[in-house]
């Protein structure tokens, strides 16, 4: 007995050195957000009108390894999954100061790095939250806050570098650094033990296991509540990687900003992203995940309308308002679902779990920037994306009401 209480109190301080890593990791892969930086110069050097669709095939891909490094995660722990998950990144980067067309570039940045992002990703998040069941909402909150965090300090980082030493010295230069950094962060990570309970607070983290249970990836796909929550990510998702895709242009086409003050307000928006997913992740675990979720969808509600004014008017004022607005709800359902995911299906096989509801994601990546580009097409402003956005946000509202309809006919039904 002496021995199990003494394991439990060296990994409670363990799992803060945890948290610390698995922090400066996702800083590392965030990162990937410097492509808005080095597409251009990219393009250019390539001779090619736009570079999008690396972009987004990096994003639509994730859940892949998302998934598959759940698996491996909880068979043989996160070490030599965010491993290969680092290589895959730093690799990826790397190989771009190399690519010759778009297609190289689809293959190094899109999947190589998009891949590898996800294996770090989904078991950094998957396996910290697994060692803060009394603050589940804290942990996931910290660990995606440092990933949105990433491209405020990476961006004029390769910036500055595309200006000293071009485009593609930037990409070989970037790869190296996080190639190292990712590796070394690798041999930090432990896997949670199935029974860890924080010394002190037995009572509480017992208390979750019980109200969630512990549900296996197929079992989730068989409870309606999974689709629910997978909707609602996609309607959550969808609006936020609508803004964050093309918030630069969109400032610049809006209000008649300089390129230097819309690279400020982008700024704005990333911060807002990141802070939006550190305090939501905290007060979830006060108020409740679906109680936080929904005043998410309702504040965005509030930003896409101040967006689809400032598109009437050219307000730079109610464009920073709807930035702010729409990041900071964005990055709340980025920092509050990985806890959503853990109090519906449990711990156990959170990691699985988790990367099977990233589909959702992966959805919402796509749909929301080429709703963005369709609408901007077809009328010349970005009104009817809005417009859809605060339709899809709407839709999230009543599954919000479905959701609560499940969860009280019992774990059974739900």
């Amino acid at each position: 007995m002496q021995t199990v209480e003494k394991r439990s109190v060296q990994l409670s301080r363990q799992r803060w050195i945890i948290l610390a890593v698995s922090c400066l990791m996702n800083l590392c892969i965030g990162s990937m957000y410097a492509w808005s930086v080095l597409a251009a110069p990219m393009a250019e050097e390539l001779h090619v009108p736009d570079l999008s669709i690396v972009f987004s095939t990096a994003n639509a891909v994730g859940f892949i390894t998302m998934i598959i490094g759940g698996i491996l995660n909880d068979r043989y722990g996160p070490r030599w999954v965010v491993f290969a998950g680092g290589v895959m990144f730093g690799l990826g980067m790397f190989s771009c100061g190399f690519a010759g067309n778009t297609g190289d570039l689809i293959l190094s940045y899109g999947l190589m790095l998009g891949l590898g992002l996800s294996l770090v990703y989904g078991c950094t998040i998957g396996n910290t939250v697994k060692f803060f069941p009394d603050r589940k909402g804290m942990a996931g909150g910290a660990t995606t806050a440092f990933y949105g965090i990433s491209s405020v300090l990476f961006a004029p980082v390769a910036n500055a570098l595309n200006d000293i030493v071009g485009v593609r010295a930037a990409f070989r230069i970037l790869g190296t650094v996080f190639l190292f950094m990712l590796c070394l962060g690798s041999f930090f990570m432990h896997k949670c033990p199935e029974d860890f309970t924080p010394s002190g607070d037995t009572r509480h983290a017992s208390a979750c296991r019980r109200k969630a249970g512990e549900k296996t990836p197929l079992e989730m796909l068989h409870m309606p509540v999974f689709y629910i929550m997978l909707l609602m990510l996609v309607c959550g998702g969808s609006f936020g990687m609508m803004i964050i895709s093309s918030a630069k242009s969109m400032g610049v086409r809006m209000t008649g900003v300089s390129a230097a003050a819309a690279s400020l307000l982008v700024s704005v928006l990333c911060l807002s992203n990141t802070a939006g997913r550190l305090i939501a992740g905290m007060l979830s675990d006060r108020f409740g995940r679906i109680h936080t979720l929904t005043a998410a969808m309702l504040t965005a509600l509030a930003g896409l309308a101040a967006l689809f004014r400032a598109d009437i008017s050219g307000s730079v004022f109610l464009f920073a308002v709807g930035l702010i607005l729409t990041g900071s709800c964005f990055g709340t359902f980025m920092g509050v679902f990985p806890g959503f995911c853990t109090d519906q299906f449990g711990m156990r096989y959170n990691t699985v779990n988790y990367g099977i509801m990233w589909i959702g994601f992966s959805l919402a990546g796509v749909i929301g920037p080429a709703a963005l580009r369709m609408a901007y097409g077809a009328f010349g402003t970005y009104r009817m994306a809005f417009a859809a956005a605060m339709l899809l946000l709407l839709i999230g509202l009543i599954c919000v009401f479905v959701y609560h309809v499940l969860t009280k006919r019992g774990p059974g039904i739900s």
